[in-house]
């Protein structure tokens, strides 16, 4: 259902670093770069994460209360996006562990512009 979320950054060519670099051993890349926005993801027909600039030209703000999250294949690959994501310059917002007993494990991060995104396993 979902086509791609966007974020808003304040630096394209950092942004796409990160993203691309963040989710490269899925063989993530930049699908469509129209200057201001950029999409990326592995196939366009699939879910994509847009980064770009706000159109009105303002800067970019986080959300308070929004996130992305990323669905991992284990609770090792969560664990492996989390410590990816923190060499690529993003901050801790809750290090990897099991949240509700058998059923969520997550890591929390926010990206260089503040975006706070999740990496997870249901089960």
């Amino acid at each position: 259902m979902i086509g791609y979320v966007t974020v808003g950054v304040s630096d394209m060519d950092r942004a796409k670093s990160f993203y691309t670099d963040l989710f490269a051993d899925k063989g993530a890349k930049v699908m469509i770069d129209a200057g201001r926005i950029a999409f990326i993801g592995v196939d366009p027909t699939q879910p994509m994460v847009a980064v770009c600039t706000p159109y009105d030209g303002e800067d970019c703000h986080r959300g308070n209360g929004g996130m992305i999250a990323f669905a991992a294949d284990s609770k090792d690959a969560a664990k492996a996006l989390y410590d990816r994501a923190i060499s690529l310059g993003a901050t801790c917002e809750g290090e990897p562990g099991q949240r509700i007993p058998d059923r969520f494990y997550g890591a929390y991060v926010r990206d260089p512009d503040g975006n706070k995104l999740c990496f997870y396993v249901f089960g």
